[in-house]
């Protein structure tokens, strides 16, 4: 992701998608929301990208289930207000170390973010909550897949594995088989000749899958969904179109 400045000239479509996703993940300074609100205004390219990833990012809800919020939040986010002056003022060591320190440091650090996918940053960003908000709590998954479309426009599945064995494959939106086909799910890790079949997929159910005869699940592995046969694949590989594409992040 670009740095961007109150610069009015024009942008080309790579900084135009850039800033967009900026803006929509609220990676932004003030100033720069600002500059690209008054961008919008006569932009029509920069209004169609923020709208564009705005669609992407709703798929997600699906992935969290609502919680009213205490009694003691509003208090809380008062008191944090009220302490950001002050945390301001530490020393760079107690900063580097607190957990809200550790939250503006990954936000902020434009080098990490240029290094993670899409579906890494939002992961990333979510770890980095757990660190400022809940740093007692351990996350549930060891590892975590969002299969989105080829075209990174739609997120189907998510896989989440408590070990490197074990992984639940998750539906967050709806996908239609057509007649006489069937999805089948397969994985692939970097050093592996070949993927490797788990199964058919039933549309819109959750499916609990385990890797004991497999090596155990790393870092980037490659995890997707193809449409097939209703019977699967005749051979040891995907012969269909990818539906669904992601790689496995460690958490």
């Amino acid at each position: 992701m670009s740095d961007h400045s109150a610069s009015r000239s024009p942008l080309g479509p790579e900084e135009t998608e850039d800033l967009a996703g900026e803006y929509v993940l609220g990676t932004l300074n003030a100033e720069q929301r600002r500059d690209v609100e008054r961008r919008l205004l006569e932009d029509p390219q920069l209004q169609q990208a923020i709208g564009d990833w705005e669609r992407r990012l709703q798929p997600y809800t699906a992935m969290v289930e609502p919680v009213a919020p205490s009694n003691r939040l509003w208090p809380r986010i008062l008191r944090t207000l009220d302490s950001q002056e002050a945390a301001q003022s530490a020393p760079a060591d107690d900063r580097a170390t607190h957990p809200a320190g550790l939250l503006s440091r990954l936000w902020h650090d434009l080098t990490l973010w240029r290094g993670l996918s899409f579906a890494s940053i939002l992961i990333a960003a979510g770890l980095a909550a757990m660190l400022a908000f809940s740093p007692a709590q351990a996350p549930s998954s060891r590892y975590l897949v969002v299969l989105m479309t080829p075209q990174h426009t739609q997120a189907g599945w998510i896989v989440q594995a408590s070990s490197p064995r074990q992984i639940s494959l998750k539906p967050v939106g709806t996908f239609e088989v057509p007649p006489g086909k069937a999805l089948e799910f397969w994985t692939k890790a970097d050093d592996w000749s070949g993927p490797v079949s788990l199964g058919l997929v039933e549309p819109g159910e959750t499916k609990q899958l385990s890797l004991d005869d497999l090596p155990p699940l790393e870092d980037n592995q490659l995890f997707e969904l193809t449409l097939e046969d209703d019977t699967g694949s005749p051979l040891d590989r995907p012969t269909g179109p990818i539906q669904f594409i992601g790689r496995a992040v460690e958490l």
